[in-house]
């Protein structure tokens, strides 16, 4: 890729992610967030909060595992244990314009809404049938919802779910217009490491296959940041995929997390080597597939069989074919001249 176009890719890219952060002109009316036990989607969900709090847009928080009320957040909804109908009536409760105030000037006010569901897991377990009715309740052009599915918890669906009918996370997958997955950039790193080795990937958690070991061993690079794979679906169906790395800020009062390509980091980016053409390449083998001028000149000089006839019958000329006959050669006179 030229520098140019790389440039112009890298640029589009970050523009496009803090876009759908933002949640600016309703880039992404439903965001789904998909983590695991080795990387919540708590710093990404943060993050979401503090940019809506910077448009100045209402922050409610619907509840189903987080206990108390987190930081930035007007309104705070408790979901457990309350029926889908219930918390849609709930939820729309808020977006009620205020009496005196017709439908038209609510339409007409700037005030947004950034709806945020910690966990879809017990929604789509309990009534997985009611996911699209939830979702065209509460969204709404002054809205935007952002919701988190767990990968790593088992779903357990009741028995009236058809075994053909798609499963939950499939169906939010086709609904969402913004897919994040969040994955550990120090494993990410290990991973990498291993692979530029050719030794073995390593494992964590559930993957380890060790009994008792739900979640890896935690360890001081787990604060440097997270990988985020970003998957956006445009109005026309194409579908832009890029993968980024957010690093939460460490100090208070800072503006944001930092932003910034997986392919920047180091270790993801491309080899220096394959942008110096053959000579590059050449350079890190044990043994020399380049020529000597004196190799170069002889080959030069080599005449190849039948040489003569491209320069004495006249090359692209005609057809004519040079024989010479041996001893054991027998002429025929019928035959035509060679």
């Amino acid at each position: 890729m030229a520098p140019s176009a790389q440039t112009h890719h890298r640029s589009h890219s970050l523009l496009l992610f803090q876009k759908l952060l933002n949640l600016r002109d309703s880039a992404s009316p439903l965001t789904l967030i998909l983590d695991t036990l080795e990387q919540g989607a708590g710093p990404l969900i943060q993050e979401f909060i503090s940019r809506g709090k910077l448009a100045r847009s209402k922050v409610l928080f619907v509840s189903f595992t987080t206990v108390r009320k987190p930081r930035d957040v007007d309104i705070f909804i408790k979901a457990r244990g309350k029926s889908v109908t219930a918390l849609i009536t709930e939820i729309a409760s808020h977006f009620a314009p205020p009496k005196g105030q017709t439908p038209k000037d609510a339409a007409t006010s700037s005030q947004r809404f950034l709806i945020v569901v910690d966990s879809l897991n017990p929604l789509a377990s309990k009534e997985p049938h009611a996911l699209p009715l939830f979702f065209g309740s509460i969204i709404n052009p002054f809205a935007s919802l952002v919701a988190v599915y767990h990968n790593d918890v088992p779903l357990v669906l009741p028995r009236t779910v058809n075994e053909y009918e798609p499963h939950p996370l499939t169906l939010l997958s086709h609904m969402a217009t913004a897919i994040f997955k969040v994955s550990s950039l120090y494993q990410a790193v290990e991973t990498k490491r291993a692979q530029m080795r050719s030794l073995r990937e390593p494992e964590w958690g559930l993957h380890e296959g060790r009994e008792g070991v739900l979640v890896g061993l935690r360890t001081g690079h787990q604060a440097e940041g997270l990988v985020v794979e970003m998957e956006m679906r445009r109005r026309s169906g194409r579908a832009v995929a890029e993968r980024f790395i957010l690093s939460p800020s460490t100090q208070k009062g800072s503006a944001g997390a930092s932003l910034s390509l997986l392919s920047d980091h180091p270790l993801f980016a491309p080899p220096k080597d394959a942008e110096g053409g053959a000579e590059g390449e050449m350079a890190d083998t044990t043994f020399n597939l380049g020529l000597t001028e004196k190799q170069r000149s002889d080959r030069e000089g080599i005449v190849l069989p039948y040489f003569d006839a491209q320069t004495e019958v006249g090359g692209g000329e005609g057809g004519r074919i040079l024989y010479d006959m041996g001893r054991e050669d027998d002429f025929d006179d019928e035959e035509d001249e060679i």
